[in-house]
């Protein structure tokens, strides 16, 4: 791994929290994710299942952790089940983790080797009565591989009909939403190495870049800083390409007078980071482009101060509504008879402005949370408004990530990265 190792005691911490929210005589098992296949031989780079990552620290392919907190023989509470390792597998893919070695990662003193995991669970499941099995439920999933996790628990099911079955992925939803101090830092060291990418590109970005251009000064500048590279498909989008949400061809020249929309972001031990820049490229912005520029920064500043405790997540974005209609308002792109006729399920803003400004992020980009539930101390989240003209040949997205905090506005975790127009104007033409 290219990232500092973490200590121990976040993962023993995280597990505390999820048995302590386990059924009596309750068992869970989480499994690695699968290196997926490309063609021929070759495979897409492994990537962990951020579940069994939060829990026990481990981030390498074909393995398994379980938890059983009743366990009558203390050597069975928490197990690790490792493929393996020796000297071939260390000469033809690298070092894998040994069991000491998997103790220090995971603070789990119990670690077999992956030929002894159905043996043991047959062992486990005598004594057991409920199972927790790990499926993915959260509101953004669209996912139509069938992973490791899912053949597991096809196979569990089918091996121990007579138990009873319980979902992980509630409690998880929970404790993973708010973050430990460990997790904020590592949040924080992507968030730096972000800034980093970012500052260099203001110095790179001129008339008739290339947009990958750009993407491959941020990769360099990421991985230069210990990350894997961009935490989420990069957009870097020039011209009217911003008025395409989810643009990531990233093959068009940036051209004189154009906005680049730059939603890029790095990870750092598999934490996200997210953030949204719009700069000019010829280093100054129009007045009009200005103009938006700066009612967009504006709501993203108010919206920021109402992310506190309490705060329920649809009636957030309703405040956000009215923010952004009042700066379209002072932007003449919707006038009040727009606003005086409009449909509530779609409401005048939407025109300019079609998507939400926030999401909680962790170990995803978009990451757990119950949207249901009101805020808490120490979630993290991103704020992201923006406003898309096609007419006019531009979009602009705004977007920091921050803490929430017991008291007060909210904790800036990208409060370095230059914002203002200004600012941005005066980097780019230093």
């Amino acid at each position: 791994m290219k990232y500092h190792q973490i200590n121990s005691g976040l993962f023993v911490k995280n597990r505390e929290k999820f048995t302590a929210q386990m059924k009596p005589k309750s068992v869970a098992v989480f499994n690695s994710n699968d290196i997926y296949p490309v063609s021929a031989d070759s495979t897409l780079p492994f990537a962990q299942h951020r579940d069994i990552f939060y829990l026990s620290g481990v981030d390498q392919e074909e393995s398994i952790l379980l938890l059983f907190p009743d366990a009558p023989y203390e050597h069975l509470k928490e197990i690790l089940f490792l493929r393996e390792t020796n000297e071939h597998i260390a000469i033809w893919e690298g070092e894998k983790l040994t069991k000491e070695r998997a103790f220090q990662v995971s603070g789990i003193k119990t670690v077999f080797w992956l030929q002894d995991f159905d043996k043991t669970l047959k062992e486990i499941m005598m004594y057991a009565e409920v199972m927790y099995i790990n499926t993915n439920e959260h509101y953004r999933s669209a996912v139509e591989t069938e992973t490791r996790e899912d053949r597991f628990i096809k196979k569990w099911k089918a091996q121990y009909p007579a138990h009873t079955v319980a979902k992980s992925n509630p409690i998880l939803q929970r404790i993973r939403s708010i973050k430990e101090t460990e997790e904020i830092d590592l949040i924080q060291q992507a968030c730096n190495i972000t800034e980093k990418g970012f500052r260099r590109l203001l110095s790179f970005v001129k008339p008739n870049v290339m947009e990958y251009e750009v993407e491959a000064e941020l990769i360099h500048e990421f991985v230069r800083n210990r990350s894997k590279g961009f935490a989420y498909t990069p957009i870097i989008a020039s011209g009217n390409n911003a008025n395409v949400l989810h643009y990531i061809e990233n093959n068009q020249q940036c051209k004189a007078g154009d906005l680049l929309l730059l939603d890029v972001a790095a990870e750092y031990a598999n934490y996200s980071s997210d953030l949204t820049r719009t700069i000019p490229v010829s280093g100054s912005y129009s007045e009009r482009q200005k103009a938006v520029y700066n009612a967009v920064l504006r709501v993203k500043n108010e919206a920021t101060k109402i992310l506190t405790p309490g705060t329920l997540w649809k009636q957030y974005h309703v405040e956000v509504g009215k923010i952004m209609t009042s700066e379209l308002l002072g932007l003449g792109l919707i006038d009040k008879a727009d606003v005086q006729n409009e449909n509530p399920d779609w409401p005048a803003y939407k025109k300019y402005f079609m998507h939400g400004t926030s999401h909680h992020m962790g170990l995803d980009t978009h990451d757990y949370g119950l949207l249901h539930e009101p805020m808490e101390a120490n979630m993290v989240f991103t704020v992201e408004p923006g406003i898309y003209i096609p007419a006019e040949g531009f979009g602009i997205r705004i977007e920091d990530d921050v803490v929430i905090q017991k008291s007060g506005e909210p904790f800036n975790l990208m409060r370095n990265i230059p914002i203002e127009a200004d600012e941005i104007e005066s980097l780019m033409n230093a």
